[in-house]
């Protein structure tokens, strides 16, 4: 019997003393931490410069802590001696009061490892609020607060497609009359401006006849009769005006006018202004119906 007990003390001897040779040392760097708070953990190993040893890497379980970084640093050997270090940067999601940490150092021997361990080191869970009170109190508040929602484009876009094809149907539909619309209204306009210049020019004509103002009430005439009729009254003759208008009285009451112009007469001009004016009445006049009928004929 004490020949097995000193074979197996001969054979364990040597690992004991190898074992008794590597130092693992394991902690954080604060006692306590709030709930995800970035924590260091310490890891350092002291050992034979022939030994290996391996930290554990990311692949490691780390729960209920979650592995941030981990930081290495280089190895460090005296008289046979090396010293391995390394940090690991860990948070805590864990509700628990205090959480446990020891992370292994593995010895690689020649067939298999042997794992070492330090001490567990305690993380203790630091609260935000020291007590929550038994009842809770509300601030009181009536204000109506608004709250922001997203713009729907899709809606958006349906509300903007219906009016453009609203507008499109309108459009089919009142095209011609809103066509008619601007045309009469716009001979109107033409008309109102052209009775009112005409109005004032002849009647400084009537009371004072001079060449340059019988020249500018032939001019503003011929200038509208040839927008409302199209013709290209301002490079006839007043006898060609009077042919194309089939009206004789025309080239009378221009002639009148053209005595004042080139003759320096006198002339008695109240008469023909007043017919030229009627002219100019019933060819708007015209105009304005005819405007009517394009839009019924269509």
């Amino acid at each position: 019997m004490g020949k097995v007990l000193k074979l197996i003390l001969l054979f364990f001897l040597p690992l004991l003393s190898q074992a008794q040779q590597i130092k693992v040392d394991g902690y954080f760097l604060q006692d306590s931490a709030k709930l995800g708070e970035r924590v260091g953990y310490v890891l350092k190993a002291t050992y034979p410069a022939s030994t290996e040893l391996i930290f554990p890497d990311s692949t490691f379980d780390y729960s209920p802590l979650v592995l941030l970084e981990k930081q290495t640093f280089i190895s460090s050997t005296i008289e046979g001696v090396t010293l391995d270090s390394a940090i690991y940067y860990l948070s805590n999601f864990s509700l628990d009061p205090s959480v446990f940490l020891t992370l292994p150092v593995y010895e690689l021997a020649r067939y298999d490892s042997v794992v070492n361990y330090p001490l567990e080191a305690e993380l203790k869970l630091k609260l935000t609020l020291d007590s929550i009170p038994e009842e809770l109190v509300f601030q009181q508040n009536n204000v109506y607060q608004s709250l922001e929602r997203d713009f729907n484009w899709i809606i958006a876009s349906i509300i903007i497609g219906g009016i453009l094809v609203l507008l499109a149907v309108l459009y089919l539909l009142f095209a011609k009359r809103i066509q008619e619309y601007w045309n009469t209204r716009k001979e109107k306009k033409r008309w109102e401006t052209f009775e009112k210049n005409w109005q004032q020019l002849t009647a400084d004509l009537t009371a004072n006849p001079s060449t340059q103002l019988a020249d500018k009430v032939i001019g503003i005439w011929k200038a509208y009769m040839e927008s409302i009729s199209n013709l290209p009254i301002m490079e006839l003759t007043s006898s060609e005006i009077a042919e194309r208008l089939d009206d004789k009285k025309v080239y009378s009451s221009l002639k009148t006018i053209d005595l004042i112009i080139y003759a320096g007469r006198n002339s008695e001009s109240q008469e023909a202004t007043d017919y030229l004016l009627e002219v100019a009445r019933s060819h708007y006049q015209d105009k304005q119906t005819n405007i009517k009928h394009e839009r019924t004929a269509v």
